[in-house]
Formats: structure tokens, C-alpha cells, sequence
């Protein structure tokens, strides 16, 4: 742990190093290369090409079989003695056919088959744009965070220097030198803490982008625009059509269905049919041909175990369909309301807050220096300043992570305007 977090320690001074040594880069942009170079898009496309192959496989009639029999005959009569004796053969080819409609069943669990592995495809593009876009932002806010901090460490450090240049007379000159060292090791702790979180979402951001690890990037800020969402009644009328899961869980149900109706079909017997021919030479020539019917009996087996298995199956999707929507539907209602809460905190605030909280921040930086400011307000008010960026910015992600979660829940469009600033 300690080698960990050293390692940790020892990057803090890299981590912002992408951002001064790449091309800045839009977030929308960002998206885009991930659902075009993530890797693991090729695995949800193999599946749905394995999907079509089984299809046409589904519709596919049994190879006919051929049989051949090669023997010797050897005739005699009541006493014993050899009337002849010479080749006997035949040989026959057979056709299975399946039950009326059982061939049709399996092409339409097939179908279902695609439909799944399509909608999981989509599903994952989806996500994988939501994630790509929450991550960007996440290092967007984590750097806002980290210079912040170190903003007002620099701040802490420069009044450090000159205090301790000075010849603290008595008790609280001293104190007062104590308080802002320590409140210079805490923010710098902050930087480096933000710095790290934006490191890792650097790393896994490259991963969703398919390219190399080291890869440097900078995001252009991202200015958030939100609007209010839909009615909550919308909402979830738009879940139960549109959600992924719940169309997967609608199709897993309506598989099932076809699955209990082929079990049913298959307690019936396929049909074997095909043309024979026989030669046999013992003494005399015979020949014999004709056409062969196969039908098993179902007498002991009647599939009755996999038909009971498949409706037990066909009642646990719908149990599961079920279940799902009213999950889908508790994480709209969940996600609406913290959509909503986000939406009003943000109303409330004004257009140039932060400029106004830096300003204040750097008003008592002056003023403190001058006498003119006690060391309680000087240090409340730089942590306020930074607790205010903070909180700025994670509203505004929380409310970013509200809105995909809606969009990926209902199908609506984000309920959301993102604009960059590329800054030269």
C-alpha cells in the first residue's frame, strides 16, 4: 500500500501534463472516436453475425441419408442340398421431415435471436456514449477542481513565505503562521487528489476510445446547458416502450413463447421417407424397390419434461419482464427527481458566480496581508471559494449523469446543450 500510494504521489506532477501537450479536443468529438474505434463493439457485431448464421441454419431441412447393404444369400432346399447361392444388396436413401411448422417455430426463435443481439448492440452504444461523455466531463471538473486548489494553495503558499520572513511578535502571529501551513498542505493534498482522479478517467477514457493508454489529450472546456426535462408521466410511458431492458426482457418473453410451442411440436415424430432398391443372385435373379416410411411411435416419451421445462422458463420471463419495468421505472421517477433538484439548484444561481467567489477570495488575500482582515475570515473565505467551485461543478455533473440516465431509460433526446470553448 505504501509503494501504491508513493507511485501515486510520485505522478501527481504528470498527471496535467495532457492537457498542455495535446490538441484540445471537444467532448462531443471524444463520443464520436468511441463509438467508432471501441474494441468491444466488434464483439457485439460477431454476435449479432452469429445470430444471422444460426438463422440460417434454423431453416435448414436434415442431410437425406444413405444406406447400402452388401451380403451373400445362399439358397437351399428341404434337405439341405444347395439350390445356389451368389450376391445379394440394396441400397436406399431416406428424407426426414419434420412436423408441419416445427422448422417454422425454430426460424422464428431464431429471428428473436437477431432482435436480441441487436438491441444489445444498441444498448451498448448507447452506454458507451454516455460513458464516454460522463468520463470527459469527469476530467473537465476534476481539473477545474485541481487548479482551483492549487490556485488557492499558491495563495496560502506566497502568504506562508512572508510570514515567515517576518519576526512573529507573540502567541498569534505564530498561530496564524500554523493555520495557513497547515491550510497549505490540505488544498495541495486537494490538488493532487483531483489531479489522480483525472488520471484514471485520462486512462479509461482511452481504453473506450480503443487507443493506447499513454495517448495525451486535452478536452476543451465544457459549457452545460440543461433544459427541464419531460413530464414524469411522459417519461415513463417513453420507458415502457423505449427502454433496452425492458425490450429485451419483451423479447426474451415472446422467445420463450415459441420455445414452449416448439416443445409441444417436437412430442410429434418426424416422417423418413425415401426409395429403396434390392438385388439378390441365388440361383435365381430378384429384384426389389419400393418406397420406405419411418415413424417412431411416442408412446413412452411424449417430451413432456421440456415442454413443463419451457413454460417453467416462460413463466420466469415474465416474471422477469415484470420486474424490470418496475425497476426501469423507479430509476425514471429516481432520476427525474434528481434531474429536477439539480435543475433548480442551478436556477438559483447567478451567471458570474465563481467569478465573484474568486474575486472575494482575492479581496481578502489583499486585505488580510494589509491588517485589515482577521486570519478566520481570510481562511473561510478561500475555502469557500473552492467549496463553491466544487460545488458548482458537481451539480452540474450530477445533473449530466441524471440526463443520460434518462435518455438511455425513455429514448428521448437528452434534455441537454453542450458548447466548447477551444482555448489557443
Amino acid at each position: 500500500m505504501k509503494m501504491k500510494s508513493f507511485a501515486l504521489f510520485a505522478l501527481c506532477p504528470l498527471l496535467l501534463l495532457p492537457a498542455r501537450a495535446a490538441e484540445t479536443v471537444p467532448l462531443e468529438t471524444l463520443v464520436q472516436q468511441a463509438l467508432e474505434k471501441n474494441p468491444e463493439l466488434k464483439f457485439y457485431e460477431a454476435e449479432i453475425a452469429a445470430a444471422k448464421a444460426g438463422r440460417k441454419t434454423a431453416g435448414v431441412f436434415a442431410n437425406p441419408e444413405l444406406s447400402t447393404q452388401l451380403g451373400y444369400k445362399g439358397v437351399h432346399d428341404k434337405t439341405g442340398t444347395l439350390l445356389g447361392e451368389g450376391v445379394a444388396w440394396s441400397v436406399s436413401v431416406a428424407q426426414t421431415f419434420e412436423w408441419p411448422g416445427r422448422i417454422g417455430l425454430r426460424k422464428a426463435i431464431a429471428n428473436h435471436d437477431i432482435q436480441l443481439a441487436e438491441l444489445g448492440y444498441a444498448q451498448f452504444r448507447a452506454a458507451l456514449a454516455a460513458k464516454t461523455r460522463a468520463l470527459a466531463y469527469n476530467i473537465f471538473v476534476a481539473q477545474e477542481k485541481s487548479a482551483t486548489a492549487r490556485e488557492v494553495a499558491g495563495r496560502f503558499q506566497a502568504l506562508k513565505d512572508v510570514l515567515v520572513q517576518r519576526d512573529p511578535a507573540g502567541l498569534t502571529p505564530l498561530l496564524e503562521t500554523r493555520i495557513i501551513e497547515a491550510n497549505t498542505l490540505t488544498l495541495q493534498r486537494q490538488a493532487s487528489e483531483a489531479a489522480t482522479t483525472a488520471q484514471a478517467a485520462y486512462l479509461e477514457l482511452n481504453q473506450l476510445r480503443g487507443v493506447a493508454m499513454d495517448s495525451k489529450l486535452a478536452i476543451a472546456p465544457a459549457n452545460l446547458s440543461f433544459r427541464p426535462a419531460e413530464a414524469l408521466e411522459t417519461l415513463l410511458t417513453q420507458a415502457r416502450t423505449n427502454s433496452f431492458e425492458l425490450r429485451i426482457r419483451a423479447t426474451e418473453l415472446a422467445q420463450q413463447g415459441f420455445k414452449v410451442n416448439l416443445t409441444k411440436n417436437e412430442k410429434y415424430p418426424g416422417i423418413t421417407v425415401g426409395p429403396y432398391l434390392s438385388l439378390e443372385r441365388a440361383g435365381d435373379r430378384e429384384r426389389g424397390a419400393g418406397i420406405a416410411f419411418s415413424l417412431p411411435l411416442p408412446l413412452w416419451n411424449k417430451n413432456t419434461g421440456n415442454i413443463e421445462a419451457a413454460q417453467a422458463r416462460q413463466m420466469q420471463a415474465e416474471v422477469s419482464l415484470l420486474v424490470t419495468q418496475r425497476d426501469v421505472e423507479r430509476r425514471v421517477v429516481e432520476s427525474a427527481l434528481v434531474y429536477e433538484t439539480k435543475l433548480a439548484a442551478m436556477s438559483r444561481w447567478r451567471p458570474d458566480s465563481a467569478q465573484h467567489f474568486r474575486e472575494a477570495a482575492e479581496l481578502a488575500d489583499r486585505h488580510y496581508r494589509l491588517g485589515a482582515v482577521p486570519v478566520s475570515t481570510y481562511v473561510e473565505l478561500q475555502k469557500q471559494y473552492l467549496e463553491a467551485i466544487t460545488a458548482l461543478l458537481d451539480t452540474k455533473k450530477d445533473a449530466l449523469d441524471a440526463a443520460q440516465t434518462l435518455e438511455q431509460l425513455t429514448g428521448l433526446a437528452i434534455p441537454l446543450v453542450i458548447t466548447t470553448e477551444v482555448k489557443p
